[in-house]
């Protein structure tokens, strides 16, 4: 898989898709991810922690991940397990299907939120490992959101709540694995080449899927999960090459991640802590959710998430280093954003709106001028001439800055939060506001 690896090479009927990342999402910087699905009715894991951070058999078992829950449910012996013993009677996936009514569910509230926040691009899942789809997919029959439970094309009405806000749309489609279509044993160990569907017949039924997003929805970005089944990869009839071409001539500016396998992509992906060779890359883009799961878990608090403060952070951090933050949120089964997840998104909004301006558009300072830290924490950007210094510390704190005096000018510096302090060692900013406060200085 091209995800996660160091440096990945495109096969030759895939290095014709080769091309300068689209200026639109280099620009980006935050886009909004949302897992929903029946998973959002039990809305159950263990928030251990991030992914990366554990073996896999251990992951597998205490899976944090709320939207595999129709993975770990089938793990016996693990707490999954007996949960769903315990308080849903060992009840079969589908029946979660048919208790999500999604009844309060509201795209342009949720949207409105997406673009309160600052959020560029916004991608919902359209199909994850469960196979459930979010619209009336070629082949699943009933098993989808106009057939039963929501019985709505909810991606029809997330496509035009983004167009009604000027976000762009993107679209979530998991073709490595469907657990409805290929009915294996539950995975216990590494998400390898052994434990995905990798046939013909299930390659034709995942094109006929993304043929009908990019026909029905035009997405500006396809974001492909965990693989593509081999059967599908080489040229011919029903290809990935032939999926590609269809999507680039609907969307000619649109962007591919690289979880399609070794085949292509317009940017890489890292995910929590996985995959961090990825951030080297030219472009690339970083997803986690505000807690440790992706689809909403009831288990989860304060304790288990990022604030409003922690989330700019992160935020900022990703972009200062070249990045994309695709932050992601989980809906509750009737269609809510928790307040929990809400308050973070929309702390990162109101800092957003007041200074987005060094992050949007920004540019990797080059660290002849300037140098991060993170003790105390201290990032940079650059944009429109300016050196964009974002800085986070306890109102009253001193906190210095590594930057090469003869490289910026301390004239016509525009301070929000801080005032410049000059010492015997260089410059300091004094933080008046709860942080990150933000130091343009004007580029020599």
């Amino acid at each position: 898989m091209a995800m996660f690896e160091q440096d990945p090479v495109r096969p030759a009927p895939y290095e014709r898709f080769a091309r300068e990342t689209p200026a639109w999402f280099r620009d980006a910087k935050l886009g909004i991810f949302v897992h929903w699905g029946p998973y959002a009715v039990p809305a159950w894991a263990e928030p251990i922690g991030p992914l990366g951070a554990f073996d896999h058999a251990h992951w597998m078992a205490h899976n944090p991940y709320a939207e595999w829950y129709a993975n770990t449910m089938r793990i016996v012996g693990s707490p999954a397990w007996t949960h769903h013993q315990d308080v849903h009677g060992g009840a079969p996936y589908d029946a979660f299907l048919d208790r999500w009514r999604a009844e309060r569910f509201d795209a342009d509230a949720v949207m409105d939120l997406v673009s309160r926040a600052g959020a560029r691009y916004f991608v919902p899942t359209a199909k994850h490992h469960d196979g459930v789809t979010l619209w009336d997919a070629p082949g699943t029959g009933d098993r989808n959101t106009v057939r039963r439970g929501p019985r709505r094309d909810l991606l029809g009405e997330f496509r035009e709540a983004a167009q009604r806000h000027g976000v762009r749309f993107g679209l979530y489609y998991s073709g490595g694995l469907d657990w409805w279509y290929d009915r294996r044993e539950p995975i216990t160990g590494p998400v390898d080449d052994s434990v995905r569907p990798v046939d013909r017949a299930y390659a034709d039924y995942a094109y006929d899927h993304v043929v009908d997003l990019i026909e029905r929805y035009r997405p500006d970005v396809l974001w492909g999960d965990i693989e593509w089944p081999d059967a599908g990869k080489a040229e011919g009839g029903k290809s990935l090459v032939d999926l590609f071409d269809r999507f680039y001539a609907a969307a000619p500016d649109g962007v591919v991640n690289d979880r399609f396998g070794l085949t292509h992509w317009d940017f890489r992906t890292s995910e929590y802590e996985e995959g961090r060779v990825a951030q080297t890359a030219e472009m690339w883009e970083h997803t986690r959710g505000v807690g440790f799961s992706f689809g909403h878990n009831r288990l989860e608090d304060e304790r288990h998430s990022l604030d409003g403060r922690t989330a700019i952070r992160h935020f900022v951090d990703v972009v200062s280093r070249g990045g994309n933050l695709l932050l992601n949120i989980g809906l509750t089964a009737a269609g809510e954003v928790t307040s929990l997840q809400r308050r973070t998104l929309e702390e990162l909004g109101s800092w957003n709106a007041a200074h987005g301006d060094g992050v949007f558009g920004s540019h990797v300072l080059d660290p002849e001028i300037a140098r991060p830290s993170d003790e105390p924490w201290v990032r940079w950007t650059r944009r429109d001439g300016r050196a964009h210094a974002f800085a986070d510390g306890p109102i009253g704190a001193s906190v210095p800055l590594d930057v090469d005096l003869d490289r910026v000018h301390l004239d016509g510096t525009e301070c929000q939060g801080a005032e410049i302090v000059r010492g015997a060692h260089g410059i300091a900013l004094r933080v008046l506001a709860a942080g990150p406060v933000h130091v343009a200085f004007p580029l020599r």
